[in-house]
């Protein structure tokens, strides 16, 4: 009996993993020169994390995660139970590991980034899995409006250096302690002169966080509350003031962006500023990258009140679409050699190890095949450059190498093809 991978788990296989570290690299290469640094954190955590960071009314934690009993966390004398739960995002614990480690003793404004796996049990769909990646990074210890305009920049600096730049930015400001909950009463009032008609999960939720409501995806929810009080308007002073620093930073770095009120993000850590990057691609779940403030979470996980910002961005949704305008990392080797005869093998050999070990992508076959067929492999491969080595080119001190997009062919002397290969003068 044949056995398949699990319903919403899907393998990468070679040809899709190139674009996906040619990613992981842009992203290390661009945050590095944001001062963020990488933090590896458990794929494991305690359920708690998620239940008291995300919010106990998300869908996320009512219907969402992946949790179970741990089997040693029960003794005769006790009935407590610790439940574990596969990290549905990486935001909780990245805090966690921060106030764990009192990170903030040494340096209380630390710049992380995360690369990994997160996993939620909901329906697989165009560009999410139930096992899933995410690129996220986390600004600590910093409440000023220049570091949430620092990541959005970062976030647009990423997207072009991959390509992508019709992605575009949604901005929305939560408010904060003091100016929330008079937007909450508002909403609510407004909610329950519609309560009939929305959905069950927004009848249930209305009452313990409204806002949640204007994130409901349900067409009938949306259209009852189209129109409902903007928080935009609700804002208190000093969050008004934060989010137009953020908006003028933006608007000076040639940055487009459009205000979503409605846009409340899923996860209830939120405040002050939240943004999304969409693309229109994608159909209804359109963010590629999203995030916000969530100056209070630090504190909720049992560390000191310090603020901070963040992200996280799907990789299979950038990856497909980098797939869509065939963008992505160059594939196929550098080089593939094409020997005939066993004397051009035999010398090709050597050469291939030094061009590797020299950090060139270069291929050959151990068998022996026609040069029709190593020349067929070497264009299904996708090779650049392919170098020609027979008895005639080995008596001759002489190879041809052949740039595959162009067509063209030059002579080289045998002596001096690594060197030319590896500075890129014959290629």
């Amino acid at each position: 009996m044949k056995i398949t991978a699990i319903k919403g788990f899907s393998d990468i296989f070679p040809g899709a993993v190139e674009t996906w570290q040619w990613v992981e690299e842009q992203a290390r290469r661009v945050f590095a020169a944001y001062n963020f640094a990488e933090i590896r954190i458990p794929i494991l955590e305690k359920t708690e994390l998620f239940s008291r960071s995300i919010g106990e009314t998300t869908d996320i934690v009512e219907k969402e995660m992946y949790t179970f009993e741990d089997r040693d966390s029960r003794s005769a004398d006790t009935t407590d139970v610790t439940k574990l739960t596969l990290r549905p995002e990486g935001t909780a614990g990245v805090v966690r590991a921060y106030v764990e480690s009192e990170m903030y003793k040494v340096e209380p404004v630390r710049k992380l980034y995360y690369m990994g796996p997160m996993f939620r049990r909901e329906r697989p769909q165009k560009g999410r899995m139930r096992q899933f990646h995410q690129i996220g990074a986390e600004a600590l210890g910093r409440g000023d409006p220049f570091i949430d305009a620092e990541v959005l920049l970062m976030l647009g600096d990423f997207f072009r250096a991959v390509g992508l730049e019709t992605v575009a930015l949604e901005l929305n400001s939560l408010g904060c302690a003091d100016c929330r909950p008079g937007y909450r009463r508002r909403l609510l009032e407004f909610l329950k002169t519609r309560e009939a008609a929305l959905c069950d999960n927004c009848r249930r939720r209305m009452e313990r966080n409204p806002l949640r409501v204007l994130d409901c995806k349900e067409p009938g929810c949306r259209h009852q509350t189209k129109t409902a009080p903007s928080i935009l308007d609700a804002l208190c002073e000093p969050c008004r003031e934060h989010f137009a620093v953020v908006k003028k930073l933006l608007s000076e770095a040639k940055v487009a962006y459009e205000l979503n009120p409605r846009m409340v993000r899923g996860l209830d850590y939120y405040c002050r500023t939240t943004f999304e990057w969409t693309s229109e691609h994608l159909g209804s779940q359109s963010a590629v990258a999203a995030g916000g403030r969530y100056d209070g979470l630090v504190e909720e996980l049992g560390g000191p009140p310090i603020p901070g910002v963040g992200f996280a961005m799907g990789v299979e949704r950038l990856t497909m679409l980098l797939r869509m305008k065939d963008s992505g990392a160059p594939r196929g080797p550098s080089v593939y050699v094409v020997w005939i005869g066993e004397k051009a093998r035999d010398w090709a050999f050597p050469v291939v190890h030094r061009l590797r070990r020299e950090g060139l992508v270069a291929e050959m076959e151990g068998e022996t095949r026609s040069m029709k067929s190593q020349m067929r492999r070497a264009d299904k491969l996708g090779a650049r450059a392919v170098l020609i080595v027979g008895d005639d080119e080995l008596q001759k001190g002489q190879a041809l190498l052949r740039d595959m997009a162009s067509k063209q062919q030059q002579e080289i002397a045998l002596a001096e093809i690594v060197a030319k290969l590896i500075s890129g003068k014959a290629s």
